[in-house]
């Protein structure tokens, strides 16, 4: 069966990695999800990744990040889903936890957080949102 949302698994992976306290988690490679991995160590919120073998395809292994025994990401959520997009202006871009956490943008200059989005005055789809 065809998996419809393929960055919003990536996500849910990574929350319940956490949640069973795992060093890192493994999902299937693209390049969009590539990105968002960019932002998030960018951000602070995972360790790294790095693509490896998964039989005939790649795979990304994400090594997530704690911090005194509890998860740096509390929450995470797809925002914009194949069922509803949802777009911002970069002077409308939503703010998380009064700007402790950070929305995931899609926007023509590549897959930039919030903060980065509004600095270079860009807009797009709100892919998701940490904190």
């Amino acid at each position: 069966m065809a998996m419809t949302d393929p960055l919003g698994d990536m996500l849910t992976r990574i929350r319940n990695g956490q949640r069973a306290k795992k060093d890192s988690v493994v999902s299937p490679a693209s390049s969009l999800r590539t990105r968002v991995l960019d932002v998030l160590q960018r951000e602070g919120y995972i360790r790294g990744y790095s693509e490896e073998a998964l039989g005939a395809h790649k795979g990304i292994r994400i090594e997530l990040k704690y911090f005194e025994g509890a998860p740096a990401i509390q929450h995470v959520a797809r925002v914009s889903k194949p069922g509803r997009r949802v777009y911002s202006g970069s002077q409308e871009l939503p703010v998380i936890r009064n700007g402790l956490g950070i929305t995931i943008v899609s926007t023509p200059k590549g897959v930039l957080s919030d903060a980065e989005a509004r600095a270079q005055n860009v807009g797009g789809e709100i892919l998701a949102e940490v904190f």
